[in-house]
């Protein structure tokens, strides 16, 4: 292994068994093949440590630390300081980078030096892999810092590879947030440099209950206005809060029916029947006397799909 890589591959892990060894495939696939995986156990209690010790011992890119659990704000910021690369790739346990990923993150860095961040096109799946749609982001800076300051996610935190440096000059993750930690992070980034995303796709994004954003839906958007309030007074602009909803059903049936109907009008639309059919029975099971439910089922049976698709 090159003794220093440009890119420092961060991963924290707590408890993801069921999909961290694709996950870290999904890395070490990459075809730009020059970095330092460093991966944290946060203190699992499932079998993720066996896992990733099997793995490390297989591929010497891999550095693994495991200690008790501290929480992922404070992994991410442990896993920072034992970087050494140009490049900081973020990386979850429950995601897939597609291969191309690292390649065309560093080509474009390497040709944009005043961007010190830059994400990409991202692919959303299901619990069970199952693609529901693509999501096509804002590519150049204006756009991105715009939606960031009204609270929206302009870049999605497992497709971003940032500057080491930069990341480093404004003190890394905030410690002192419960959640909503990754918009901070683009909002300082956006006052010192410029952000990107790539047109391309570059990872899949997996939907888990068990995700901070599913759990705590309320407690991030609150998070997200407090820290939109702080980058308002840092920047000396008067801003307005749009992403008032969470971006994930809480557990109100309402919210649950919701968003069963919206991934399953997704993966209609990205010609996926069989998942479209999949969700309008979760949307009926939620709230059975609803109509959309049923008009979501019969259309994933009966309706011809989309001419144009997107492709898993």
């Amino acid at each position: 292994m090159n003794p220093q890589p440009p890119i420092s591959v961060l991963m924290p892990v707590y408890n993801a068994e069921r999909y961290v060894g694709q996950a870290i495939e999904s890395i070490l696939s990459q075809t730009f093949e020059d970095f330092e995986f460093i991966i944290l156990d946060d203190g699992s209690t499932d079998a993720s440590l066996k896992i990733l010790k099997e793995y490390a011992a297989k591929d010497k890119r891999i550095r693994l630390i495991s200690r008790e659990n501290q929480g992922v704000i404070r992994t991410r910021n442990e896993l920072l300081e034992q970087s050494i690369g140009e490049y900081v790739a973020v990386m979850d346990a429950d995601d897939i980078a597609l291969p191309e990923r690292f390649a065309l993150q560093v080509k474009f860095l390497q040709a944009n030096p005043n961007v010190v961040c830059v994400g990409g096109v991202h692919d959303l799946i299901d619990e069970k892999g199952r693609f529901l749609t693509r999501l096509p982001l804002p590519q150049h800076d204006q756009q991105i810092q715009q939606l960031a300051l009204a609270g929206h996610g302009s870049i999605c935190n497992p497709c971003a590879m940032i500057r080491r440096a930069a990341l480093i000059q404004i003190g890394g993750y905030d410690e002192t947030l419960a959640c909503a930690e990754d918009l901070d992070v683009w909002l300082k980034l956006g006052e010192i440099g410029e952000l990107a995303n790539l047109e391309n796709t570059v990872l899949r994004y997996r939907l888990l209950k068990s995700s901070i954003s599913e759990q705590n839906g309320v407690l991030q958007r609150q998070a997200a206005r407090e820290i939109c309030e702080r980058a308002w007074l840092r920047r000396g602009i008067e801003g307005y809060f749009e992403a008032e909803e969470p971006w994930r059903p809480t557990k109100d049936a309402a919210s649950q029916h919701r968003f069963m109907l919206q991934y399953g009008w997704w993966a209609f639309n990205s010609g996926q029947r069989g998942t479209a059919s999949l969700y309008g029975i979760k949307a009926i099971t939620v709230l059975p006397f609803a109509a959309e439910g049923w008009k979501l089922l019969t259309a994933s049976i009966l309706k011809p799909l989309p001419e144009v698709v997107q492709k898993a």
